[in-house]
């Protein structure tokens, strides 16, 4: 489904909004990007493209209603069809006729948008970047899933330390416009909530320039709970990690420690005051316990007899002396990434059902780690986790070529 009122069929710049039900904060980005384009790249021709779900609340009418310099166009998946990951993969598709020179991904309901952000995640790829991520000044429990999962297993396996891989917003180039329209892999998570790190993923497969660029503010976006939807998101961002192990390990079976990416704007933008967040670690330890009782039986099919043994000592601490040692859960993640490839396409969704209440367990034990730490004190904990990771690859890389 395309709406293209002015006809458009090139583009230097093209900014794509997905959508899903965004009615309300639609008008707002679109009008932000479209600021940001006109400010920064007057000379240039740029499209702003709403990539939605076939919405029923109006987005669609409150898009093409929006008054932009820019020209708009309309994409849709067919009705029914959800995700993220199934509206860019139409985009995707769409664009490369359009031989853009940039391409920008904006979530649709950040309500804190600066035109500014437009320059800061196109202006590294005009340079010769060839993906790009933003760094946004953030709380210290946001995004643990990234903190405590996705980070160190990229950083540990691909060598690349992007700290926010799966932020939601992102810049790229011509060579990756190809790449990702023509890419082999794809699931029933990237079209969901894996989208950002199969991109991310297939853009070190691509070996493109990676950058990440310092937008200053931290992104407000609908409010919600951290932990209130998070068995979805888990289960596909992890989900598609492992998958995408097997086809891409003649890449990271050979890297062997990561190195520093490129900061763009480092120094020029003030850093924002950061909003207070509350996680309920009580509720998180409630659910570790339960869930590693549940699946008790699984995780002795998944663990390695020393890692079990330690997890069970680590079940019978009591939340006052509750902690997770790093070393066991890089073990333990390295253990489920090896089970998860051997397993059928049904065991996988039990292995990720298994793997989420260890996942609790860990950022209760983060929390009560660094909840006297200021953010970067925070951070200095999540770079030593990292380390941990590299320091024990050989042990995945050993198990992985010998099973």
């Amino acid at each position: 489904m395309e709406e293209n009122p002015s006809g458009v069929q090139k583009a230097d710049i093209v900014v794509a909004i997905p959508t899903f039900n965004e009615v309300t904060t639609i008008a707002n980005v679109t009008s932000k990007v479209d600021e940001g384009l006109r400010l920064h790249y007057p000379s240039l021709k740029s499209v702003i493209v709403n990539c939605d779900n076939c919405s029923t609340d109006g987005t669609k009418e409150a898009f093409l209603a929006t008054e932009t310099h820019s020209e708009k166009v309309y994409l849709s998946t067919p009705p029914g069809v959800r995700g993220k990951g199934n509206n860019l993969r139409n985009f995707f598709s769409w664009v490369r006729d359009l031989q853009p020179e940039v391409v920008v991904i904006i979530e649709a309901d950040i309500r804190n948008i600066k035109p500014l952000w437009i320059y800061c995640l196109v202006e590294p790829i005009l340079k010769g970047a060839g993906f790009v991520v933003p760094l946004y000044v953030s709380h210290k429990y946001e995004s643990t899933i990234e903190s405590l999962v996705l980070y160190p297993l990229l950083r540990c396996l691909y060598g690349r330390r992007l700290r926010r891989p799966a932020v939601g917003e992102c810049a790229f180039g011509q060579q990756l416009v190809d790449a990702y329209s023509k890419a082999e892999v794809w699931s029933q998570g990237v079209g969901e909530d894996g989208i950002d790190i199969w991109m991310v993923t297939e853009a070190i497969k691509a070996r493109v320039p990676l950058c990440q660029s310092f937008l200053g503010a931290p992104k407000v976006h609908r409010l919600k709970e951290p932990f209130s939807q998070i068995n979805r998101a888990f289960s596909n961002m992890v989900g598609v990690f492992f998958d995408l192990m097997g086809p891409f390990q003649d890449l990271w079976l050979k890297v062997k420690w990561s190195r520093p990416t490129i900061l763009f704007n480092a120094d020029t933008l003030d850093v924002e005051a950061i909003a207070p967040m509350e996680v309920n670690i009580y509720r998180l330890y409630d659910l570790y316990v339960r869930g590693f009782d549940r699946y008790k039986f699984r995780l002795e099919s998944i663990l390695h007899l020393p890692e079990m043994r330690k997890l069970e000592e680590v079940r019978n601490l009591g939340f006052g002396n509750f902690a997770f040692p790093d070393h066991t859960w890089a073990i333990v993640l390295f253990d489920f990434a090896l089970a998860y490839r051997d397993a059928s396409p049904e065991d996988r969704e039990e292995i990720l059902d298994a793997l989420l209440p260890l996942y609790y367990g860990k950022v209760v034990s983060f929390v009560k780690k660094t909840e006297r730490m200021s953010t970067q004190q925070a951070e200095e904990v999540i770079e030593k986790e990292c380390m941990v990771f590299e320091e024990n690859k050989r042990y995945l890389v050993n198990n992985w070529i010998k099973t």
